[in-house]
């Protein structure tokens, strides 16, 4: 998969190279928790115990789907990627351990899922841009994520994105790790 990346927004495909991201539907929901499954095997076989208990299934997908939060990514005519990105907030994030960098009302990314033939090839980042884009549309001016702790290589590609670390929040009845950035 090429590392150039093409945004769609809500039905329209916007290109920039050869993947696509767009707002997912009902159609998607097999294929984003296969997804959802293959990171998980691929989590827990490079020591990451996060997602391990069985969360995110198919039943969290489907609410993304239905509230209109789910996007997926395509790349050589297959959907290789998988995200959730809200505006809505996060309940969890009002007991933040530590500092936001913000006040204001922030864009949140969830679930995030690459295949594995496309991961370290842009396509988290691609993510990440279009999860930005998306709240510039809103005058939306941060995003905030989680991941565990030991969840290393999610926590490359929020640095290299340029989000900063704020401190810890319990999600999914264990600790997180909570990044934001300001756009």
């Amino acid at each position: 998969m090429p590392k150039a990346c093409i945004y769609t927004k809500r039905g329209r495909k916007k290109k920039h190279g050869t993947i696509y991201i767009s707002q997912s539907n009902r159609k998607d929901l097999q294929t984003a928790t296969a997804l959802i499954e293959q990171a998980k095997v691929f989590l827990r076989e490079n020591g990451v115990d996060q997602w391990q208990t069985g969360y995110p299934n198919e039943g969290a997908i489907a609410g993304d789907l239905q509230r209109g939060e789910g996007y997926v990514m395509e790349a050589e005519g297959q959907v290789r990627g998988y995200a959730c990105i809200c505006f809505t907030g996060e309940p969890c994030y009002n007991d933040l351990q530590g500092k936001w960098l913000s006040d204001l009302p922030y864009g949140v990314v969830h679930r995030m899922a690459i295949d594995d033939v496309c991961k370290g090839k842009g396509a988290a980042p691609a993510f990440f841009r279009f999860a930005e884009e998306l709240c510039r549309e809103r005058d939306i001016s941060s995003i905030r994520v989680d991941t565990d702790g030991d969840n290393r290589m999610m926590q490359r590609v929020l640095e290299k994105q340029g989000f900063t670390y704020c401190g810890t929040v319990c999600f999914d009845n264990s600790g997180k790790i909570a990044f934001e950035k300001l756009l």
